[in-house]
């Protein structure tokens, strides 16, 4: 019999049902009850073969926050987008977007202009 763990996730909604506490759990030396203000969370049907998602922050969530939550969140796609398929040309191009991202937004410095 195979091993299995499982993630919870728990989500506090308002009045206006709109998420105001958002914690996660799961195995591990830091996996309890976590707090987070945003989550992203996506599966691919087996059947249908398309992408479901949730996507969900809290009100306390800033839009600076934000920026660098989508930024770090590219950067972690790129990263396995390579991983999976070993394709370089498109995941250095992903990179390229989040970096030009990162840039835009601020959350990182720009990169020099070549001469």
């Amino acid at each position: 019999m195979s091993a299995k763990e499982e993630i919870r996730v728990k989500v506090s909604l308002g009045d206006d049902k709109v998420p105001e506490k958002i914690t996660w759990n799961a195995p591990g030396p830091e996996g309890k009850n976590q707090e987070a203000k945003a989550m992203l969370l996506s599966f691919f049907d087996k059947k249908t073969r398309e992408t479901l998602r949730i996507d969900l922050w809290t009100k306390e969530m800033q839009v600076v926050e934000m920026d660098r939550f989508m930024y770090q969140t590219l950067r972690s796609l790129a990263d396995s987008y390579m991983r999976a398929t070993s394709n370089q040309k498109l995941a250095g191009s992903l990179q390229q977007f989040a970096q030009f991202f990162g840039e835009e937004t601020e959350i990182i410095p720009r990169s020099p202009k070549p001469e």
